[in-house]
């Protein structure tokens, strides 16, 4: 039997000896991961904080803001963002780790090549052809392809987290911005009440009917009001920093935010519990770092194990210095070897017992981000249905507020009534209206809080539902 043919035999040979190997186990299965992870969690049907609007949860919610302008900052984001570009390239890297990690399923092949010339030559030139394969009959090297492909999915689905967590955090920041131009010119009219307020005093002293008191009293609350249009002015220019590093640029607080906030949205659909787990993609991220960790105990387990590969070669090897026999004709051969670990001091051991832990922390680690959705979702929730509630009275207490300063001035510039009382309403009224815009702006907040917690997309290319394979 000629060496081609010898070896296409012992291909075959190795193949069928390979096939009849031991297969994989699978990996525990979601239900199992959750009961060891969360075994003192009890889902309900329903959420707690509300049953919320019936239907699956809803996915695309940036559309449901209907703001042009932050959906193309948000492409902005997604597009230049620094953190985003880490993942994709933690991604890329994943991708490569699971080439790498089944490399060794198939035959290693190497040609060796020998020349030389000079008087200090040995005169011998070759070519070989040598190739080795490790038969995989204990999965050693298939559970490693498979702990690299987990964590390659792993990583993919944090990536896809991490651009809807950029993309909640764009609409929460330009909400948030928003709110500090608003708050800012809501402190620039209470600045020209008071500059007002401050002229009438003046007048009324120059008359003979005021006091020093009264101008003193405006004066020192000019400057209060002064003093809240610097702050929030800081506020406002460090929200649009932020903004601007969120999209890539330099944080030049030039970028221009609407003059009002966004309607709120309509009820969102919230789904059931249960689906949370298999919703969200940092949840299945866990899951699937939890079969990661599983496949490397597999490896590590059949590490213990003998390890058996077959070699060949072929070669030729001529000389101009000496004459060797058969000179001609390539020489080839065939061999298997045997690796059986006998005694390593317990390092086998040891290392099937660090993945083994290093499992149970994937399990912990997979109930941590499990409970925190679960709880997102249900703060989401129950800040919502709170806030609704608040900003109606906020309402009804900043509309009073303003018919009561109305009649405080009125009662002032009369002379029934004194400068304390109208400053007193006046502050009364900045502060009902403060906390009218802060509910209306933390309501949109929660609004993205609680899309992002039910691990709805925020556009059409991430509105399917994340596989867990």
């Amino acid at each position: 039997m000629g060496a081609p043919a010898t070896l296409r035999a012992a291909a075959v040979a190795a193949a069928v000896v390979a096939a009849a190997g031991c297969a994989l186990k699978s990996p525990p299965p979601r239900e199992d991961i959750t009961a060891q992870a969360l075994p003192n969690v009890r889902v309900p049907e329903s959420w707690a904080a509300r049953p919320g609007t019936a239907g699956a949860a809803a996915d695309r919610w940036l559309a449901s803001f209907n703001d042009p302008q932050l959906d193309e900052l948000v492409q902005e984001a997604l597009a230049f963002n620094p953190d985003l570009r880490v993942a994709a390239a933690r991604v890329e890297q994943a991708a490569a780790y699971v080439r790498l990690s089944g490399a060794t399923l198939y035959p290693q092949v190497n040609l060796i090549a020998k020349g030389s010339l000079g008087a200090d030559s040995s005169g011998v030139q070759g070519v070989g052809l040598f190739l080795n394969w490790e038969l995989d009959l204990w999965g050693r090297i298939r559970a490693g392809r498979e702990a690299a492909q987990m964590q390659y999915v792993s990583a993919e689905l944090d990536a896809a987290f991490a651009r809807q967590s950029i993309a909640a955090l764009v609409a929460k920041s330009w909400f948030l911005a928003t709110e500090a131009r608003l708050q800012k010119a809501n402190a620039a009219d209470m600045v020209a009440a008071a500059e007002r307020q401050l002229g009438l005093a003046e007048d009324r002293l120059r008359v003979g009917i005021g006091d020093a008191y009264d101008v003193t009293l405006a004066r020192a609350s000019l400057a209060t009001y002064r003093d809240s249009v610097a702050s929030f002015d800081l506020a406002y220019q460090q929200a649009l920093r932020a903004l601007e590093s969120l999209a890539g640029r330099y944080p030049a607080a030039a970028l221009a935010v609407p003059a009002q906030l966004t309607a709120m949205p309509g009820p969102v659909p919230v789904g059931m519990p249960s689906e949370l787990l298999e919703r969200r993609p940092d949840v299945v991220a866990a899951e699937r770092r939890v079969a990661a960790a599983f496949y490397r105990v597999e490896e590590a387990k059949a590490a213990r194990l003998p390890r058996i590969s077959l070699t060949a070669a072929v070669n030729t090897i001529s000389s101009d210095v000496f004459v060797l026999q058969n000179r001609d004709n390539p020489v080839w051969s065939l061999g298997a070897g045997l690796v059986a670990p006998l005694f390593l001091g317990g390092q086998l051991r040891a290392q099937e017992d660090i993945r083994t832990a290093e499992q149970k922390q994937a399990i912990a680690e997979y109930g941590r981000v499990g409970a925190r959705a679960f709880a997102e979702v249900e703060n989401a929730l129950s800040a919502e249905f709170n806030l609704a509630a608040r900003e109606a009275l906020l309402k009804q207490a900043a509309d009073e507020n303003a018919r009561a300063l109305a009649l405080a001035d009125v009662r002032y510039r009369v002379g029934s009534g004194d400068l304390r009382a109208v400053e007193q309403q006046s502050l009364a009224l900045y502060a009902s209206r403060t906390a009218l815009l802060r509910v209306r702006s933390e309501r949109l907040v929660q609004r993205v809080n609680l899309y992002l917690a039910l691990g709805g997309g925020f556009d059409a290319a991430t509105a399917a539902p994340v596989a867990a394979k």
